[in-house]
Formats: C-alpha cells, structure tokens, sequence
C-alpha cells in the first residue's frame, strides 16, 4: 500500500471540535485515506451518490442524524457534495453533537465548499489531496527507482489506479478521462454544452507551457469569451487544469495580464489529445517535462505547507521564464525547466536587473530532487 503524506496531517486534526473537509479530484484517493485511517475503529459510513443517502440527509434534524451515527463516534460522509443541506447537517454535527468527528470528502470544490462556507464558518479544517506524488512514490519504492519511473509519469501520471495496475495505463486513463473526471462537471446547469468542454480541454492541452489567450480559444471553440473563461473556471474548481499568472512589477515591457494553463495530471492531458507516445518519439516533451515539473511542485509546496505564490515571467520581446516563485516577505526564486540535461541557459538580464534579489535555478531530470524533495538533515 502506497502512504499518503497528507493522511499524518489529517489525523492530528481528529476530535478538535470541527469538521474534516477533504477535497480533491475523483479517483485522487481520498476515500481509501479516511478508510485507512478508520480501519480497525467503530464508524458510520455513508456514501452521497447514493439517492437513499441523499433523501435522508435532506433537511434533517439532530435526532435523525444521532439516529443514524448511532453510538460511533466517528462518521464518514463520502462524495457529501451530492447531498443537498449537507453543510447544515455537519453544523449540527459538529455544534450538537460534540464528541463525533465528521469526515467529509468531495471531489467538486464549487458544489461542496459552496454549500459549507457559511454553516461552517470557524468549524472545519479543509485539505486537498491530489494524484500520487512524486514524494510519496519515493518514500514507497525508494528514489533511484521513483527517478527512473519519471519518463513513465510524465506519459502515463499518477492516478493511484493507473500507477498500482502497470500493463493497463492506456485503457484506465481512458476511462477516467472520458468518465470519472467530469462527472461533476457534466452534472452542472453551467455546463449546457459538454461538447464544448471536451473541445475546450483538447486546445487546452495541445498548448500546456504556452501562454493562452481565451478570444483565441473562443475562436478556436467556437464559443465566446465568457462561455471560455466559466468553463475554465469550473475546471479549477474540479482540479483538472490550474492557472499559472504572469508576474508584473511594473517593468518595462513585462506582459501583465498573460496566463499558462496545465494539467494537474500528465497522463489525464495526454488521454484527453490521445497521444500516449513515449517522450523519446514526442514533438512536445520540453511542455509535458514542464508540466509535470510544475504539477509535482505544486503537490511538494502544499504538503510540506510552503507558503508560495506561483507565476510565469515573459516580456514583449519573448523572453521568459518558466516559473516564479514568490515567497513571504517578498522574496523571488526563479526556475527554468530543461529536459535535455546539455541545454544552455541563461536567465535574461532584463530580469535580473528589475529583480536583483531574486535566486535563479535550472531543473532538469538529474536534478528534480532538489526541487520535489525536502532538503535531507
């Protein structure tokens, strides 16, 4: 069994008076962590795609709901964005029922953080759990075989089916992408167009480590500006894509309002374009290096709680780097990401005289340890 770096962080959180939200992606792994943490424990678990579920949790009263807890002491709502009311029956829990932990997990951020902002102001502890890490594949088979494996990563991501069922990597993100990962998504009044959406999600990934324009996916869609920017949106919140801002401090020629836009799993972006090629027969292997890069970051900041803010750098002459981060207290480092371990690079000077106090790195596959692992003591 693979471990989860965020399980220890969700377990310290047990019995403090609130309730455990826990977010993420379908098929992420967030039903088998809270089920490893309760093994062996008396519990109550419900499951929110279930219509039965979902009618008794409707506008329920604290007689209900000890009801059906019964004696437990620890209750596990799955997929609780289905339930309507669902934030009042956890307040209730929480504020009327003391001594029971509610876990709740929700793999559609928009629906369920809706529907438990207000009723759970000062009462919930939220987490995100992504894909499979990088980290979490080293602490499991070790780091000379995890670094091997990125070549394969990098096609096939790291869906914890998709990495424990070797041999069936093709078929499964198939199904994933084409079933599982929209499910909510396709739910949504705001989606009255899916085909639009999977238009939108393949020029999407056809220009991951490119700076998008959304008139130009619009044209390209066929659909306008708005329609584009909602949908994009929505996408975020299901955490299939995040949005990488370009950094603007005022200098001269800086473009300011740019964004790049990348997957948050590689083997889900190359489903979606059908292209499982392996990166030695890739014309887009420098952009899936850089996405993969980016998204195992992003997983390294959050579950080491880095406090971070991410950016890309361009000006209106091309120049660019890859990505920026901004730490507390305004501190910059800067890194260019290089799959081939020959290139050159030099940073621009247009940058490191505007931000002179700014570290500069280059990542590459001999090196990505530095960049996804925690310094060893």
């Amino acid at each position: 069994m693979i471990n989860r770096l965020l399980q220890h962080t969700i377990e310290q959180r047990l019995f403090k008076g609130k309730a455990l939200l826990l977010f993420g992606p379908r098929q992420c792994g967030k039903s088998t962590i809270v089920e490893t943490m309760l093994a062996g424990k008396e519990h109550t678990y419900l499951n929110g795609d279930d219509a039965y579920v979902r009618e008794a949790l409707a506008n329920t009263s604290v007689s209900a709901l000890k009801t059906i807890i019964g004696k437990n002491k620890l209750f596990f709502i799955d997929e609780a964005q289905r339930i309507p009311d669902i934030g009042l029956a956890l307040k209730l829990i929480t504020d009327q029922m003391k001594d029971v932990q509610v876990i709740a997990t929700g793999s559609s951020a928009f629906e369920l953080r809706g529907k438990v902002n207000e009723p759970l102001t000062g009462r919930k502890y939220e987490f995100l759990l992504y894909p499979l890490s990088f980290g979490e594949m080293v602490a499991h088979h070790g780091f000379l075989t995890e670094k091997k494996m990125v070549a394969h990563r990098m096609i096939y991501g790291y869906y914890p089916e998709i990495v424990t069922k070797p041999g069936e990597e093709k078929e499964l993100l198939k199904l994933l992408a084409e079933s599982y990962l929209y499910k909510d998504l396709l739910m949504l009044e705001q989606i009255k167009k899916p085909s639009l959406l999977e238009k939108l999600l393949k020029a999407l990934a056809l220009q991951v480590g490119s700076e998008v324009s959304y008139n130009e996916l619009a044209q390209t869609i066929g659909a306008n500006k708005q329609t584009v920017e909602k949908y994009i949106d929505l996408l975020e919140k299901a955490y299939v894509v995040f949005v990488l801002p370009a950094i603007s401090r005022n200098v001269r020629n800086e473009i300011k309002k740019g964004k790049k836009i990348y997957f948050y799993d590689c083997g889900i972006r190359n489903a979606v374009i059908n292209n499982f090629k392996p990166v030695t027969m890739r014309t887009d292997t420098g952009a899936l290096w850089e996405n993969y890069i980016i998204a195992e970051r992003i997983k390294y900041l959050r579950y080491n709680n880095i406090d971070a803010t991410q950016y890309f750098w361009r000006t209106f002459q091309q120049q660019e780097i890859d990505l920026i981060e901004e730490y507390e207290g305004g501190s910059l480092m800067a890194f260019e990401f290089k799959w081939g371990k020959n290139e050159k690079v030099r940073f621009p000077q247009t940058f490191t005289d505007n931000y002179p106090g700014a570290e500069t790195h280059v990542v590459s596959p001999d090196n990505l340890e530095t960049f996804l692992l925690p310094p060893v003591a």
